[in-house]
């Protein structure tokens, strides 16, 4: 696989039986169309996937069992999504995540610190079922907040089974996604079928090859990714950390001190921060995830600390 192409993830949610696998077979229809490379990872809260006769036979494709990549399997995510891009060179992977997947800790779990500069976070697709959605409020608690956390997150929303709903219910179950998700994209859809280029959000992507930093643009859930060349003052990235604004969610990578030969691995999450040693030299980069992320303001702070610069310098 060329260390230049970085390969396009879009990640497939919605609650079980909202549409998801049938809006899957037409992505993948016109990424054929498109002349595409395309992978998918299925991932299937049973031992056994039934939805993975639908996908074909030519397409490069995992399975992930008996779990969820959120949270029990995401380190499998990470071997599978690995063995996918060094081996198939693809262009773009589609995850059809389970119907009780939170979109926002599969994303956290694509971004590998071993993935991270080798993808483009492409877009969060959410299904939602109409229906379902009119009478979310008979469901239990934690079931109503998953699926509005589904739509909240998305980059697109396919609000699908609409023959199901009046006109007027429509509108409404409109209104109230728009109030959820103000800078999502909303396609109504009967059986999922729509014009799959009409969804499409496209991100820009912004490669500084001097400074070897890569950053990927979202509609509003946005990922940093900064490679460091040098090690950094500890008590400065201490104090950086105690700074952190609360729209950064997650940071991941691997970092080194300056005067410790050692490579740590780092992780952040709800103002918490947590490293140690990774017993083996790792390349040196943290994964920022947080919701209308400043990259600009990210790239300098974190430069300040890689050339030890006094704040507003970046040399």
């Amino acid at each position: 696989m060329s260390k230049e192409k970085k390969t396009e993830i879009n990640i497939l949610s919605g609650f079980l039986g909202s549409g998801k696998t049938t809006l899957l077979q037409r992505l993948l229809k016109n990424e054929e169309t498109r002349k595409r490379k395309v992978g998918v990872i299925m991932n299937e809260i049973g031992q056994v996937s039934i939805d993975s006769a639908a996908i074909p036979e030519n397409t490069p494709l995992k399975e992930l069992l008996n779990g969820c990549v959120c949270c029990t399997l995401s380190d499998k995510l990470e071997v599978q999504m690995y063995d996918l891009l060094e081996n198939h060179n693809l262009d773009v992977v589609y995850i059809e995540t389970t119907g009780v997947a939170h979109p926002l800790e599969v994303l956290d779990a694509c971004l590998s610190p071993l993935l991270a500069d080798k993808i483009n976070i492409g877009t969060i697709i959410s299904v939602i079922d109409a229906s379902g959605w009119s009478n979310r409020h008979s469901f239990k608690r934690p079931l109503q907040k998953l699926i509005t956390e589904q739509a909240k997150h998305a980059d697109v929303i396919v609000l699908n089974k609409v023959d199901l709903i009046s006109d007027e219910k429509q509108e409404e179950v409109m209104n109230e996604l728009h109030a959820l998700n103000q800078t999502g994209k909303i396609v109504t859809a009967e059986f999922t079928n729509i014009d799959v280029n009409s969804m499409t959000v496209r991100k820009t992507s912004k490669d500084t090859a001097r400074e070897k930093v890569h950053a990927t643009e979202h509609l509003h859930i946005k990922t940093y990714v900064h490679t460091f060349e040098n090690p950094v003052n500890k008590n400065r990235f201490e104090e950086f950390l105690r700074n952190m604004p609360e729209n950064v969610y997650r940071i991941k990578g691997y970092i080194r001190f300056e005067g410790d030969p050692a490579t740590f691995l780092f992780q952040y999450a709800y103002g918490v921060p947590y490293h140690t040693n990774a017993g083996i030299k790792m390349k040196e980069l943290l994964v920022f995830i947080g919701d209308e992320l400043d990259h600009e303001v990210l790239r300098k702070l974190l430069l300040q600390l890689e050339h030890d610069l006094p704040p507003n310098v970046t040399g």
